[in-house]
């Protein structure tokens, strides 16, 4: 029974790695076909702007992309140095670009890349080395090297990342943890040009335009009242009228 679920859960895990994959290469081969239909959902007004905002995320797609190589030119690079120098195992090279290759699945390819090394380990101290190595090399990517690239790529915060990992492996399993950070990516920067830039910012900027605006005031108009002249005034009038 158990032996029956691994080996289920394994196979499907396979087969949703292989659907991503058949998925980006149709992706690929014709982007621009998928691209118009999605800009054709939103309205005749915002579709220019919809093309802009689909340009920034391919931009932002991209340097993340950068940040996941860089990680794994890292993991690979102190993998194969530490086995090299520490440990001293055979197929260094091989171990280490598996390092780099598997770090490209979060979670659980770091955990797979140590299996090669302990397999041609020829003694115990050296097969804890490996797992200490390892358990180093995986924590200074996790809380120092990588969330240091991906501020810098991206923008994305560690709790950010980590959020949208629980998040979307919650409701879509391994599929789910694979294609979070790219989908988080893309949501940030739908988040950011349409609803922050395009909402908020120009609500912002209305509302600061309505209170610079001078009241406008009603024209003051004053009526004169007709004095009657005063006793002194017609004695005047009267010695005058005689002369």
């Amino acid at each position: 029974g158990n032996f029956f679920a691994f080996f289920s859960d394994s196979l499907t895990t396979v087969l949703q790695l292989l659907l991503v994959f058949v998925l980006t290469i149709m992706l690929l081969v014709n982007p621009l076909a998928y691209r118009q239909l999605v800009v054709r959902l939103f309205p005749s007004f915002y579709r220019q702007r919809a093309e802009t905002i689909l340009s920034e995320c391919e931009i932002a797609l991209l340097s993340w992309m950068g940040g996941i190589l860089l990680n794994s030119v890292f993991i690979a690079s102190l993998s194969g140095m530490g086995l090299f120098f520490l440990v001293r195992v055979p197929f260094v090279l091989a171990h280490a670009l598996l390092a780099g290759v598997f770090n490209l699945v979060p979670n659980i390819g770091p955990a797979l890349s140590v299996v090669f090394p302990l397999l041609v380990a020829d003694s115990p101290w050296k097969a804890l080395g490996i797992i200490l190595l390892y358990l180093f090399i995986q924590n200074l990517e996790s809380y120092w090297f990588g969330p240091m690239v991906m501020q810098k790529q991206v923008s994305l915060l560690p709790a950010a990342t980590l959020t949208a990992q629980l998040f979307f492996a919650s409701f879509f399993g391994f599929l789910g943890l694979v294609l979070a950070l790219p989908l988080t990516v893309v949501v940030k920067t739908w988040i950011e040009e349409a609803f922050i830039k395009d909402v908020l910012d120009q609500w912002q900027g209305n509302s600061a335009h309505l209170a610079v605006l001078e009241p406008v005031t009603e024209p003051i108009i004053t009526t004169e009242i007709p004095t009657e002249p005063s006793a002194s005034e017609e004695q005047s009038d009267f010695v005058e009228n005689r002369e």
